[in-house]
């Protein structure tokens, strides 16, 4: 006899985690969390030691030695300013049919610049020319009449002598040939007008072509081919007023703004030497041209124009080259004392002229950053007369010395840099 099945229970222990496998979970996490800590403060000391290790970017000058000469006494900054700068405008109003320059372009006194439409200028000046033509040529005519009305007079008056013709006769002979005078006089001057009117209009078609007025430099090209041109303002703002700005470069001179407090140390024909931003290592020789004789209330200063003495500017405004002296440049300039007789000059006590960004101060001592390799010296200097943008060293610096003009602030001695490129 078969036996029952015996019923199934559900096992729920089977279905439980066990303590050691839970144990061993929790163990692995931690060793993740732990090497996962260890990378980062691995990461972290990189990191920290790649910025120690980063040396700072500086730029640097070489001191140099101290030009002979008289000593500055006032210091300024301004502008290059051209005395001869045109915008060339058209006289009439007029469409553009031609643009002979771009910007850069040198020009001659006389070149042509633009041209505008003339097909106006032009019929009306063709009318003129033929009133002229049929007025002349009724003059001609007129004049062979008037040899038949002579001719006539003088048979006129023979006949009346014989007494075969009237006094009448003779009358309207003498009329004839006044009447074709006045007409001969009549048409001379109506020739006259003509002329005068094709003069006008020859003008008219002139005014259509633009020219330099002077040599120079092209440095704004206001108008294109198709545009409108006026020497008014109109059009609601679409019609220009210029074709083009001309400089000309050899008229290049320097205008500052001197405080009215110094302005008295300021006099024409004073030596100044002038350098530019662009170029802070060309020292250029000047001299007061003019003190402008009035100063402006609300800035307290009064315009000096300055004048450059050498022609190296001038040489190089050549086709050739390219102007290095250009308008609205900055430049600095230093305004030098009168020079004293040789018996009475004293002798300059600076060693060096280093730029005035090199000088650094901690409270009352100044001193500059030299390089020495790859590594900074901190040097005590001290200092003399501003010279420009260069201030001249007494002692603490010889020539040839590289000294830094820009950096971060926090640069110290014996502290590893490199030199920005």
């Amino acid at each position: 006899m078969a036996t029952a099945p015996k019923s199934l229970k559900p096992d729920l222990g089977s279905l439980r985690i066990s303590d050691a496998k839970r144990n061993a979970a929790k163990s692995s996490r931690r060793w993740l969390w732990l090497i996962l800590g260890i990378a980062a403060l691995i990461l972290l000391a990189a990191g920290v030691s790649a910025f120690r290790d980063r040396r700072p970017e500086v730029e640097v000058a070489t001191a140099r030695k101290p030009a002979t000469g008289p000593a500055g006494v006032l210091n300024a900054s301004g502008y290059i300013t051209p005395r001869r700068r045109a915008t060339i405008a058209a006289k009439i109003t007029g469409r553009v049919t031609r643009v002979t320059f771009d910007e850069g372009t040198r020009v001659a006194e006389g070149q042509l610049l633009a041209t505008l439409d003339d097909s106006d200028a032009r019929r009306a000046l063709d009318s003129a020319k033929a009133d002229r033509d049929s007025a002349q040529a009724a003059i001609a005519d007129f004049e062979v009449q008037l040899r038949n009305a002579e001719i006539e007079l003088r048979r006129a008056q023979q006949l009346v002598k014989e007494g075969v013709q009237t006094q009448q006769n003779l009358d309207a002979a003498v009329m004839t040939a006044d009447s074709l005078r006045a007409k001969i006089n009549l048409a001379k001057q109506q020739v006259a007008a003509s002329e005068a009117r094709i003069r006008e209009q020859q003008q008219a078609v002139d005014n259509c072509t633009i020219r330099a007025p002077f040599a120079g430099i092209v440095v704004s090209k206001d108008a294109q081919v198709g545009e409108m041109v006026s020497p008014v303002s109109a059009g609601g703002g679409f019609t220009r007023t210029g074709i083009a700005t001309i400089v000309d470069l050899h008229s290049n001179e320097i205008e500052v703004d001197v405080s009215e407090a110094y302005i008295a140390k300021v006099q024409t024909d004073q030596g100044v030497t002038a350098v530019l931003d662009a170029y802070p290592d060309w020292n250029i020789p000047a001299k007061v041209r003019t003190v402008i004789p009035t100063a402006d209330r609300q800035k307290a200063t009064v315009k000096v124009r300055i004048s450059f003495t050498d022609d190296d500017h001038k040489r190089l405004i050549d086709p050739a080259t390219q102007p290095r002296i250009l308008p609205d440049m900055g430049v600095k300039v230093t305004f030098l004392e009168d020079e004293k007789p040789k018996t009475q000059e004293a002798k300059s006590a600076a060693v060096a002229v280093v730029p005035q960004a090199a000088i650094h101060q901690d409270n009352s001592s100044k001193f500059v950053f030299v390089v020495k390799g790859d590594t900074l010296e901190r040097r005590a200097v001290s200092l003399g007369a501003n010279r420009g943008a260069d201030i001249e060293i007494l002692a603490g610096l010889q020539p040839d010395a590289v000294v830094v003009v820009k950096g971060p602030e926090s640069l110290r001695d014996g502290q590893s840099i490199q030199i920005k490129q």
